[in-house]
């Protein structure tokens, strides 16, 4: 079965091709192939078939084989939804409360954490993710630090620069040190590395802040993502005026008044649904929220074991997916995760939506897989690139050892990549464009000294912040 040849492969045969092999090639847009092959020109995908379907001016000296063997190949991982600044955070706030795991992360990476320290953990962060076999990562940060990790170590990815500011009386101040910073980074986009932006959540963006922000974005064409309908404290602050972020408001002589029926209809009527942007959890979400949100084109991003970890609850998957929204899957940062693994969220998607539906395998492995590439690539609107293996598309490939001493008989592949996998493989072989990143489970790209660098001054840092918290609880 051939599922996909470029022109340019069929007609004629290059030195710079090279065809990658293995007893498993999962395309995720059509059913898997035993004994497949991936052919690979200039960094784009210019065949995907069995590999007694290749035609025969494919094969020979002119194309370079690299057998990857009892391995799956997929398309790259899409972890539509991170923190990597964060990274140096990962076991530090346990035992808090939403809104004081918000309030202690705020004042440590504001007081604690210089802007190296945040590159480090960035780098750091990209390694792991790399490892894991995710090419393609959506930053959300304070910072900035993502975007110049992502450029240096060569991975595929959006940094959405956070603007906050509850107090309307702070919003012509906020967009405008917003607009600096985000034109200036604009100016450093890639081919493979774009800035957006953020307005953070509604207890820390108001009103006018919120539509602010989606007039900045719509006039210089720039992706954004918000947090929204996380928490049930989030519900009642935006329907009722009232919870813990309204007291806390107000403490600072901040007015909290009701705004909307929900936080997603407080965005339709800012006009952030407008810009399609990438909604970040929807756990209290209802049909009518998502009906909104399929209207506009925006779309959500499913963060399972984050929301888990924080108590938040499950979200509604099976609404989003029968509204026709396009999910991601995101693992969230580490510092609500403690890792980052995508086809572990793929696994714990398809558990929780057993869970919530009260029906086994009601969301399955094939279609989790989907939400962890396709999916993700939808929604950050890098369809066109990502996601599938098909002629034509980023030679962003992932390939997993299925070695039968750790995953045993391997009747689907999808089924042993979540189930078995899941949360416990490195990647064998990791590429972005073309570039090979990973081999046998280790970054080889050329920054890889940047990492060794940023994961030992991590250490220090984090000798730090333990410091730090023995002299605040003693």
């Amino acid at each position: 079965m051939t599922v996909g040849a470029s022109p340019s492969a069929l007609s004629s045969r290059t030195a710079q091709a090279t065809l990658y092999t293995a007893d498993w090639v999962l395309p995720i847009a059509s059913p898997p192939i035993r004994s497949g092959g991936v052919l690979v020109e200039q960094g784009v995908i210019q065949w995907v078939g069995m590999l007694q379907e290749l035609p025969p001016h494919l094969r020979g000296d002119g194309v370079q084989v690299e057998a990857l063997g009892a391995a799956a190949l997929m398309p790259g991982l899409v972890n539509a939804h991170t923190h990597l600044e964060l990274t140096t955070l990962r076991g530090f706030l346990e035992g808090f409360d939403f809104r004081d795991w918000l309030r202690t992360l705020t004042e440590v990476r504001r007081d604690l954490l210089s802007p190296s320290d945040l590159v480090d953990a960035s780098r750091v962060g990209i390694a792991e993710a790399l490892r894991h076999g995710i090419t393609t990562m959506a930053d959300t940060t304070d910072s900035a630090a993502p975007l110049q990790a992502m450029r240096e170590l060569g991975v595929r990815g959006i940094g959405y620069v956070e603007v906050f500011g509850p107090d309307p009386a702070q919003c012509s101040a906020s967009i405008e040190r917003l607009q600096e910073r985000v034109l200036a980074l604009q100016a450093l986009d890639t081919a493979l590395v774009r800035v957006g932006v953020s307005p953070h959540a509604p207890y820390t963006v108001s009103a006018p802040l919120f539509a602010a922000t989606a007039r900045l974005a719509r006039t210089h064409a720039l992706p954004m993502a918000v947090h929204i309908a996380e928490s049930a404290a989030e519900t009642a602050f935006v329907r009722d005026g009232d919870g813990p972020f309204a007291e806390r408001l107000r403490a600072r002589g901040i007015g909290v008044a009701p705004q909307a029926r929900s936080p997603i209809a407080l965005l339709d009527a800012c006009g952030v649904l407008d810009c399609q942007p990438l909604l970040i959890h929807a756990i209290r979400v209802d049909d009518d929220d998502l009906r909104r949100v399929a209207e506009a084109g925006a779309t959500i991003v499913h963060c399972p074991i984050s929301n888990a970890k924080l108590g938040h609850g499950i979200a509604p998957l099976d609404r989003m997916l029968h509204h026709g929204v396009a999910v991601g899957l995101g693992s969230d940062s580490v510092a609500s995760n403690d890792r980052m693994h995508l086809l572990d969220e793929a696994r714990q998607a398809t558990l929780m939506h057993a869970v919530r539906s009260g029906a086994p395998d009601s969301l399955d492995t094939h279609t989790a897989l989907h939400l962890a590439t396709q999916g993700g690539g939808a929604a950050l609107g890098l369809g066109h690139l990502v996601g599938t293996l098909e002629a034509g598309k980023a030679a962003d490939l992932a390939a997993f050892p299925l070695r039968v001493s750790d995953v045993g008989p391997v009747f689907d592949p999808a089924v042993t990549l979540v189930h078995v996998l899941g949360g416990r493989a490195e990647a064998s072989f990791v590429s972005v464009a073309g570039e090979v990143l990973v081999r046998n489970g280790l970054v080889t790209s050329s920054a890889a000294a940047l990492i060794d660098g940023s994961m030992e001054r991590l250490v220090a840092t984090a000798a730090r912040l333990e410091q730090w918290r023995h002299r605040g609880s003693a």
